[in-house]
């Protein structure tokens, strides 16, 4: 757990720390708008509760939505294939960089997961793959794409199945 922080915060930008700082203030602005609108407590209470509000939901709400304006990008599956004498699944796609910056590195991953009939299972099926597998490509330029290829092993499963990819960029 404390390499995961650590990683964390070593990966944080100065877009980051702007986000952040803004919501501190915010949080100091609501609580001594609270403190000086006392008189009118129906006022003062909303005041503090948005205070807290924005002090637990904007740091993770801001940070997402921040990421994926700066680091946005677009993964495409071109093709899978199970390889027939190996447990494996060959995975090839492309990613472009649709951002205005560009990247340093993303991180790839291809995951696979059950299908059934049931949509609603499908859904639900997807927020828990059974197999995941990651590559890092470096250096994707403003406007690049890039082909990829993943191999997915040890792959055993023999049912019904798909891959999804998604791409996280610094």
């Amino acid at each position: 757990m404390k390499i995961k922080i650590q990683n964390f915060i070593d990966g944080l930008i100065m877009y980051d720390y702007i986000l952040f700082g803004s919501v501190l203030v915010l949080f100091v602005l609501f609580i001594v708008l609270a403190i000086l609108l006392r008189d009118k407590m129906k006022l003062a209470i909303f005041l503090v509760l948005l205070a807290f509000a924005t002090f637990l939901l904007g740091p993770t709400v801001g940070y997402i939505t921040l990421h994926k304006f700066l680091f946005k990008n677009h993964t495409e599956l071109i093709s899978q294939k199970k390889l027939n004498f190996s447990q494996a699944v060959v995975v090839k796609g492309k990613i472009t960089n649709d951002s205005n910056f560009d990247f340093k590195s993303c991180k790839i991953t291809a995951s696979a997961y059950k299908v059934t009939s049931n949509k609603y299972k499908n859904y639900i099926l997807k927020l828990k793959p059974f197999k995941k597998m990651s590559i890092l490509q470096e250096d994707i330029k403003k406007g690049q794409t890039r082909e990829f290829k993943i191999i997915v092993e040890p792959f055993t499963y023999k049912r019904d199945y798909n891959i999804s990819l998604e791409a996280s960029c610094r």
